[in-house]
């Protein structure tokens, strides 16, 4: 199925212009989400409480306030933060390009697919061609949603992502860590990059990686939806108390060790990269709506 676009806008850079489409490049609701509800299964609300009277403030009586010193607030009406956002121009601004590996990825946020829009086919193609033979991208600026975003514009192999980053203000300099010195053994260093290349992969493929916590988390869904008794574990899971100190040799040596041969897995790195993924199970909210249809629920339901 086609994606749908969210908006179009244009680039520009110079006297150039680009119409585009924006497409979400993630999908964050692919995730498990819970209502919250009483101990009856009716729905609960959010009420605002006042911290001096204990009444209930209405969305209406609220307004907004900055602290800037304990228990001292300056307030804004809506209107006056109104005044303040930045109006929506439909227009990305490249202001600069960059060589691209100079941008850290610390400072990337939400990023979405760009599509040419209705006579943009040629420029689009161009931008993105130019910028992958001169190893660029580009810096620019965007108003959306009351809001002047930093952007990214970079070329991947289908076309062209702008990337939301963070101003130099949001993002703390690793500076701030502390970095003890330690002597490095030129053995340590070569089992080191040993152990790196038994486990180097040509390229990232994340089809490779699951989020083992959220298929739990379904199956344990399908299972109350078909009425299934479910024993929770006494104890739950195990903490670790800490991490074991041992020599940093005897580690290295044991780890080449295991990937050697110690678990049975393939010397090869790219073995697992070669390997068709597996179909996956239907989620949990599509198995629940087929099983539903055939099987007898125990779901909490509102009391009356």
């Amino acid at each position: 199925m086609a994606a749908r676009s969210l908006q179009s806008v244009t680039i520009t850079f110079g006297l150039v212009t680009i119409p585009v489409k924006m497409y979400a490049a993630t999908n964050p609701r692919a995730g498990v989400s819970f209502t919250m509800l009483d101990a009856k299964g009716g729905r609960v609300k959010q009420q605002y409480i006042s911290a001096e009277s204990g009444d209930v403030v209405a969305r209406t009586e609220m307004i907004k306030g900055y602290e800037f010193e304990k228990d001292r607030f300056v307030t804004f009406t809506k209107e006056e933060l109104k005044s303040l956002e930045e109006a929506a121009s439909g227009a990305v601004e490249i202001t600069e390009f960059v060589p691209a590996e100079s941008i850290d990825p610390v400072f990337y946020e939400k990023a979405y697919y760009l599509g040419p829009d209705k006579g943009g086919a040629k420029p689009y193609r161009l931008l993105a061609d130019a910028m992958r033979e001169s190893g660029r991208s580009a810096i620019g600026r965007w108003a959306a949603r009351g809001k002047q975003y930093l952007v990214n514009i970079r070329v991947v192999e289908q076309g062209l992502v702008l990337q939301e980053l963070l101003y130099a203000d949001e993002v703390r300099s690793i500076d701030e860590v502390e970095m003890p010195n330690a002597n490095i053994d030129p053995r340590e260093l070569a089992l080191a990059n040993q152990l790196i290349d038994s486990i180097t992969s040509k390229t990232f493929d994340p089809t490779k990686y699951k989020d083992d916590v959220k298929d739990r988390i379904e199956a344990q869904i399908q299972k109350k939806v078909e009425g299934e008794e479910i024993t929770v574990p006494a104890g739950g899971a195990a903490t670790p108390s800490g991490a074991k100190v041992i020599d940093i040799m005897d580690a290295l040596r044991a780890s080449l060790k295991r990937k050697q041969g110690g678990n049975g897995a393939s010397d090869d790195p790219d073995e697992s990269r070669d390997r068709k993924p597996v179909a996956g199970k239907p989620t949990a909210k599509k198995a629940a709506k087929k099983a539903a249809k055939k099987s007898p629920t125990r779901i909490v339901r509102k009391a009356a």
